[in-house]
């Protein structure tokens, strides 16, 4: 199996035999030139599909299935949303079926996933292993967006329209969470306060940063800033890294974001773990503990939750979802295999 994991600018892309052993154990990436229109990005798929099978050292006719994921919100069956997705926006995107569209320019059956649910299936059968057909979790994927996904009993939870598990979407109360003159964040999507809004570089570029730098008038970022508040955004990890300030302010309040929406979660699905992924946590693994401690504390479970749960990093972090996506592929094309995975 071939897992494709497509983002706005790379394709990420990794293979899976039939042991359930990766045979690529780093990052293959090449451009996923969605910017370009779905006909350019479907040409970059099946790049990216050539390149993982050489690095791999496997030929093309062993491919029994490809799973593909691509940012939400989209449907189970892989259209993207009407309203456009996170690095979809371009109008020719719009309500576009990029798995039939997959399937018919690479000639194999396409699993399709978003890439949310593609990282927590990967997080949570590395996670409970044999277990996993017997546990729950919910997982928040910190990137551009805010991915996320629900696993219930070893099973992606889609929904009726394919879109559950669309964390960042999920409306969390702010009273406590913002300063007292700070605004209420606002979503690509036209949300206001949701986790996205918080939780994302989209969020800090649009809304935390803005604000907090004009708590912090003297901060270098400032003057970054004012010749690019994109960059500027990208720069904060670094900073939070070195213990700065103003980017501890920003990802504490990201952290709390999470942690409302894991209590959210805890009394609707009340899961065996609450799992955390994405850029944020792909960093020095003392910034990284620190982030997943602050979740963990904004997070309100009853004490009986709180001694069955866990928290945890996802696992092999940017490689996960073109691994969920591999593994959800193999679930499909070999049904049998998943009650062992």
């Amino acid at each position: 199996m071939v897992g494709i994991d497509v983002g706005g600018t790379k394709t990420n892309a990794t293979v899976l035999d039939a042991s359930g052993a990766f045979l690529v154990d780093r990052m293959v990436e090449t451009p996923s030139r969605v910017v370009e229109g779905p006909d350019a990005a479907l040409e970059a798929i099946a790049a990216a599909i050539d390149f993982a099978l050489a690095v791999a050292n496997t030929p093309r006719v062993a491919v029994l299935a490809v799973g593909l994921d691509t940012p939400g919100p989209a449907s189970a069956a892989g259209v993207i949303s009407s309203k456009g997705a996170n690095n979809f926006q371009q109008p020719p995107w719009w309500g576009f079926d990029i798995r039939a569209a997959a399937e018919l320019q690479l000639g194999l059956p396409v699993i399709y996933n978003n890439d949310g649910n593609a990282a927590a299936l990967y997080a949570h059968l590395h996670l409970f292993g044999i277990e996993a057909n017997s546990r729950s979790s919910v997982s928040a994927i910190v990137g551009t967006g805010l991915g996320g996904g629900v696993v219930e009993r070893g099973q992606i939870v889609r929904g009726a329209a394919g879109m559950a598990g669309e964390l960042g979407h999920v409306q969390i109360p702010v009273d406590g969470l913002l300063e007292a003159d700070q605004p209420v964040p606002r979503c690509n999507c036209g949300f206001a306060g949701d986790l996205e809004s918080f939780a994302s570089l989209s969020g800090i570029e649009r809304n935390l940063l803005p604000y907090w730098l004009t708590r912090y008038p003297e901060h270098p970022l400032v003057d970054r800033a004012a010749e690019s508040m994109a960059d500027a955004a990208k720069a904060v990890r670094g900073y939070g890294e070195r213990g700065d300030e103003l980017a501890l302010k920003i990802f504490g309040q990201q952290a709390a974001a999470i942690g409302r929406m894991f209590t959210i979660a805890a009394n609707f699905t009340d899961p065996d773990a609450y799992l955390v992924g994405g850029g944020v946590v792909e960093s020095d693994p003392d910034f990284r503990d620190w982030f997943l401690d602050q979740v963990r504390a904004a997070t309100t479970l009853r004490e009986e939750q709180r001694l069955a749960a866990q928290f945890a990093v996802v696992a092999d972090l940017d490689m996960a979802g073109a691994r969920g996506s591999a593994l959800a592929a193999m679930r499909a094309i070999r049904p049998e295999w998943s009650v062992h995975a």
